[in-house]
């Protein structure tokens, strides 16, 4: 084909701009879910009971008449987007029509009531200190910070939600929200917690994933273990209690390790570290023992190109927040073999994430 003279180039030329622009403005889908999210209008859509028109929706809004027209456009978006569809049109007694929205799955999942509802995880991610760290990317690579949040504040993500409340309340509500996923993941895997008489939840912030499976199970001794002042006066619960420590020094031991979307957050070293002393924790344990790992795998050859691109941007987060990474079944595989361990086995998938069972040797 000749890309310099004829339809050809003009076609080429036009493929490639739409390619360039569609990557240049791909922020606008993100933005545009926050700002739903922020105006409540999957929840006004929700409990309106039925397709809403324009016009009601910017009435329960509140929006001023002259801006009817940019919800339009938004909506348009969210429509384009897959979040919001549009529906047969609504008549009125004057025989106007109007176009008429409803609610699609995607939508449904960042509902706030829901057990799903991931509109905390949304917010959290899509914060202004989170967005401007992506700024620092390029000056990072050329510089010696530990990671580009650190370039962009001064302090590490953890840090900034210790000294920042308001973002920090915000991060823990995204977390949890993810982790109220576990009750679904429960159901189908019940498999998975036979035989534990006692599990230790690492990393497990306020209990959200310990609370599930206590309730699911009450006969497993359930541990949340947490740096001390995460779990400092959070109360004990029939079979839930807290622990605070340092899961690099010692964690207490289980029959079972759970960390759910931990390891992710640190380096191939101090993962190793981490792995070994949970091997130390299940040790007495023997075959009986397992960690029981909820993280994200990368299969780019077997898995639909969305999965992997979704998977990709999570990986590109944690360059920008933390010193870890998504990791591939070979980079895990080498974490389990250089923590001491010989087998493991993929599970099942979780959403993004696949359920990953590590056994000790003995």
């Amino acid at each position: 084909m000749d890309l310099v003279n004829g339809q050809g180039a003009s076609d080429e030329l036009s493929r490639l701009q739409s390619h360039l622009y569609k990557n240049i403005l791909s922020f606008t889908d993100s933005m545009s879910l926050y700002c739903a999210i922020q105006l409540g209008i999957p929840e006004i859509i929700h409990n309106h009971g039925q397709p809403i028109t324009l016009k009601q929706l910017a009435s329960k809004l509140r929006i001023h008449p002259q801006k009817t027209r940019c919800m339009h456009r938004l909506m348009r978006l969210l429509v384009h987007s897959g979040f919001i569809t549009k529906t047969a049109p609504v008549v009125h007694e004057d025989q106007e029509e109007e176009e008429a929205y409803a609610l699609t799955a995607s939508s449904r999942v960042v509902l706030v009531d829901k057990v799903t509802g991931l509109s905390p995880l949304v917010q959290a991610i899509l914060d202004p200190a989170v967005v401007n760290s992506w700024y620092s990317l390029g000056d990072w690579f050329r510089g010696t910070e530990l990671t580009p949040f650190v370039k962009a504040h001064g302090m590490g993500i953890f840090d900034y939600c210790n000294q920042n409340p308001e973002y920090g309340v915000a991060f823990d509500e995204g977390m949890a929200s993810d982790s109220r996923l576990m009750s679904k993941v429960i159901k189908d895997y019940k498999t998975i917690f036979d035989g534990l008489d006692s599990l230790v939840d690492v990393g497990g912030g306020s209990g959200t994933v310990s609370r599930i499976i206590s309730e699911a199970f009450p006969h497993i001794k359930c541990t949340v273990f947490d740096l001390p002042h995460v779990v400092a006066n959070l109360p004990d619960d029939k079979n839930l209690k807290y622990v605070g420590g340092d899961m690099f020094q010692s964690i207490p031991a289980a029959d079972a390790i759970l960390m759910k979307w931990i390891l992710h957050d640190w380096s191939d070293e101090e993962c190793v570290e981490i792995l070994k002393r949970c091997k130390e924790a299940i040790r007495s344990k023997g075959k009986d023992g397992k960690i029981i790992i909820i993280d994200v795998v990368i299969n780019e050859e077997e898995e639909q190109h969305d999965i992997t691109k979704a998977k990709l941007f999570l990986d590109a987060l944690m360059m920008i927040l933390v010193t870890g990474k998504e990791r591939t079944k070979k980079e895990w595989e080498k974490l389990f073999l250089d923590a001491g361990f010989s087998h493991y086995k993929i599970v099942a998938p979780y959403g993004l994430k696949s359920l990953i069972e590590v056994y000790p040797n003995s």
